[in-house]
């Protein structure tokens, strides 16, 4: 069976790994807990967890923990009777009687009251609500999904988490990576975006020049495909000709896209050849290719001969691979990163090491 992924785009490594994930858990009745930075799509990513479910045709009930007052937050997950409060003048059933049989998707449960976390602790445990003023409880049958852009744990540790809620909700562990580890997803996003406004306002499609291409993809959005998508209705509007060039990117943009020296010489070596690469390569050329072909694994000898540690050697072989991933990336950083299966961070690290 097809995943259906609900609308989320992207073609990156880290997001097929979420996917394939997705697909394992999707089926139970597990709970789960999405975590991830603001704006990077949980909420889609819980939508897409419920329509592969066994409960996709039952209800879907979401519910915003840090948009609602602490002392109306309990009214409204479990409803109140007549009476119960000063404008309670009927009764009203609450998000988790509305998602019997189906799916309630807490999110920002990292700003939920520690009063409201142990009520949300027993339903997990018991499968029962009882209602603001009420006398009995209800059972329910509803499969719980939490998202949180906080680090639960360390809010375990501060005291303003239940330890006991936070291993509840975290059987299974879902992490929506950054836009800036999504690599070409950037583009995929923008391009998409773009279309999309551009349609909607009725102008031909914008595309992006290649310059603007590089910068996009090594900008960091700290705001993830919230920011980006709100910047891409914005070029929608400001736009004046047919291709967004780097002059119609804020300065926001460029001042903070440290790549941009790289970008403008992406036509010239990003790196000089060490001499111990010279030796790597002087004692590995490459043959002439053969449909055959296979990789040759390195052998001690080739470390004798070129009278090299195997720490040198490795760390050698890596610079390399390193230049041709940014090479291929005209030296966006976001993007080496994804050619490599490594994440950003580990990324710039192995660089600064480098003293680049």
């Amino acid at each position: 069976m097809e995943l259906n992924t609900s609308g989320i785009i992207g073609q990156s490594t880290t997001l097929a790994g979420v996917f394939k994930m997705l697909s394992k858990v999707a089926p139970t009745d597990s709970t789960v807990l999405v975590t991830g930075e603001s704006g990077t799509g949980k909420e889609l990513l819980v939508r897409a967890l419920h329509a592969n479910s066994n409960r996709a045709n039952k209800p879907f009930v979401p519910i915003n923990c840090g948009a609602i007052p602490k002392e109306l937050l309990e009214s409204e997950l479990f409803g109140h009777e007549k009476g119960a409060f000063t404008h309670a003048i009927r009764s009203r059933a609450g998000r988790f009687e509305l998602a019997d049989g189906g799916t309630i998707f807490l999110d920002e449960i990292g700003e939920m009251d520690l009063s409201l976390q142990v009520k949300i602790l027993r339903v997990l445990q018991e499968k029962e609500i009882e209602r603001v003023g009420g006398s009995g409880v209800k059972k329910v049958d509803v499969r719980i999904v939490a998202a949180t852009n906080r680090d639960l744990e360390n809010e375990v540790k501060a005291g303003h988490f239940r330890e006991d809620l936070y291993y509840r909700l975290n059987v299974i562990p879902l992490h929506l990576p950054p836009l800036r580890e999504r690599g070409e997803d950037v583009i995929l996003l923008a391009r998409h975006f773009l279309t999309k406004f551009c349609e909607k306002k009725g102008r031909q499609p914008l595309d992006l020049a290649p310059k603007t291409v590089r910068i996009l993809q090594a900008y960091a959005w700290p705001g993830n495909v919230r920011e980006l998508e709100n910047f891409m209705e914005r070029l929608s509007i400001l736009t004046d000709g047919d291709v967004v060039t780097p002059s119609d990117l804020p300065d926001k943009i460029l001042n903070q896209v440290t790549d941009l020296e790289e970008i403008e010489a992406s036509e010239t070596p990003l790196t000089e050849v060490t001499e111990t690469q010279a030796k790597v390569s002087a004692a590995t050329p490459s043959p002439e290719p053969t449909p055959k072909q296979g990789f040759a694994w390195p052998e001690l000898a080739d470390l004798e001969k070129l009278g090299m540690s195997l720490k040198d050697f490795l760390d050698t072989v890596e610079t390399r691979i390193i230049d041709q991933a940014l090479e291929k990336a005209s030296g966006a950083k976001n993007l080496a990163a994804e050619y490599l299966g490594m994440k950003r961070t580990t990324f710039i690290e192995k660089l600064k090491k480098r003293n680049q």
